[in-house]
């Protein structure tokens, strides 16, 4: 017939007429095929790794993938469909299928050189999408920017924190397949959440299922090297602007040197260290164990028994039971207005500007784009031409609070110390005695650090040591 394919062109496209002889393996070519094309444009932003922003991110690492893996998973499964549906009798079936499985049959040979061709194709393919989207998923980018709302207030303590140059990889899963995969397999949870509307608002913590801190943090902070002591210095300013600051000397300790220092006594050689909690959030912790070199002591709180003790959730401390909130630190009103009149953010020469700003970072703002208003709105009414001040005690604002995800002042409590949360005293309470009470628990502060000044205006320490 004038309008059929010369032999050698029906020869060639035989075997895409067996890889789409049905809707649903065409529907699948369509995908691989288009995939494939907006892949080889897109090549150099996959070579490179560089999404530019988080949508273009989703698209190129997340959708486009999914689209290709879903044509090839389509063809093979249209073909058997269509096959099981036409029965092993069809004069059909027979006509578009491979009539002999040989390699003496010229059609079964071009099927299979067409298919070791495209696996090939498909594999370089896959294989480049699949690395690409694995990198992507491992980003600061999108453990932040794409998930807007939900990761917005642990993403925004992250860019101001000491570990804002860290990837959240690196401290939230670590080195080795196993906790790669199990933390895989929970962020399909929480993509269903998201997608969802069913997360959490505020998200809780403490994160459960968390791999331990001797995995992960330990890899950069060594609680065996010797930590010495270190000097802390507290800004502080009064209603009327004045200016003080109390100066802590931190015993460390730490390695294996014995005697005073925070490292010392609950990470130091020989020692392990036990508790029950009764709450999710580990701030009621009635029972604590404390070993060193295998001799053991328990110390109750009061009146908790033996009987309290099995009903407790048990955990052994790391270092994320103190230092909870590493790279995601929420402040109190107090510090967060303290921090950015020492930084100059605020001018604390304006008087009063901290007993203004103090009542206006409290007030319950709806939703940010009012606190935004507001916030600015207020302090330039009090102090007229002050925009940078006004800037300043926003600013303090947008770090801690997030009406979208319920986070406001307090919310997320930080046990490294005892001023604004319990911290050390969830344990150091002088409470928590042994069995027969002949010991506790100590509350001596000096144990942890020494009181160098205490809201002085002028440390007489910080003049000898020349510190500003």
């Amino acid at each position: 017939m004038a309008n059929q394919l010369p032999p050698v062109w029906r020869d060639r496209l035989s075997p895409l007429v067996l890889l789409s002889n049905n809707l649903i393996s065409r529907i699948g070519v369509v995908l691989v095929t288009t995939a494939t094309v907006f892949w080889l444009f897109l090549l150099p932003s996959y070579l490179s790794g560089h999404a530019g922003t988080a949508y273009i991110g989703i698209v190129l690492y997340l959708l486009l993938p999914g689209i290709f893996f879903a044509g090839l998973l389509i063809i093979p499964t249209g073909i058997y469909l269509f096959h099981r549906r036409l029965g092993p009798g069809s004069p059909l079936r027979a006509a578009i299928g491979i009539s002999v499985l040989s390699w003496a049959n010229q059609e079964f040979r071009r099927l299979l050189t067409f298919v070791a061709a495209a696996t090939f194709a498909n594999i370089v393919i896959a294989a480049n999408l699949t690395y690409r989207a694995v990198d992507y998923m491992d980003s600061v980018q999108f453990c932040g920017p794409t998930c807007h709302v939900v990761m917005k207030p642990e993403f925004t303590a992250y860019q101001n924190s000491p570990h804002s140059k860290v990837e959240c990889t690196k401290c939230h899963i670590g080195p080795g397949a196993s906790w790669f995969v199990q933390s895989k397999l929970s962020g399909l949870r929480q993509v269903f959440a998201v997608a969802f509307n069913t997360y959490e608002r505020p998200v809780a913590t403490p994160i459960a299922n968390l791999r331990p801190a001797r995995e992960t943090c330990e890899g950069c902070h060594w609680p065996d090297r010797y930590g010495g002591d270190r000097l802390k210095i507290i800004p502080h300013f009064g209603d009327d602007g004045t200016a003080t600051k109390s100066v802590l000397l931190m015993h460390i300790g730490g390695g294996n040197v014995a005697g005073a220092g925070i490292h010392s006594k609950h990470v130091g050689a020989g020692i392990r260290v036990r508790y029950g909690h009764s709450d999710r959030a580990r701030q009621n912790i009635p029972y604590v164990e404390y070993s060193l070199n295998g001799a053991k002591r328990e110390f109750f709180a009061a009146n908790t028994t033996q009987a309290d003790v099995a009903k407790l959730q048990m955990r052994e401390m790391d270092c994320v039971d103190c230092h909870n909130r590493p790279s995601h630190t929420m402040e109190t009103p107090e510090r967060a207005l303290d921090r950015v009149m020492a930084s100059g953010e605020v001018d604390a020469k304006l008087a009063g500007v901290r007993k203004v700003a103090m009542e206006v970072l409290k007030r319950p703002y709806p939703s940010s784009a009012e606190a935004e208003k507001e916030i600015p709105t207020a302090i330039l009414r009090a102090f007229p031409g002050a925009a940078k001040s006004a800037q300043g005690v926003l600013s303090a604002w947008q770090r801690n609070v997030f009406p979208d995800m319920k986070v406001t002042w307090g919310t997320y409590i930080n046990n490294l110390g005892h001023n604004d949360f319990p911290g050390c005293f969830r344990c150091h309470d002088e409470k928590h005695a042994t069995a027969d009470g002949k010991s506790k628990i100590g509350q001596d502060c000096n144990a942890c650090h020494s009181l160098l000044a205490m809201e002085e205006a002028k440390p007489k320490i910080l003049q000898d040591l020349g510190v500003e």
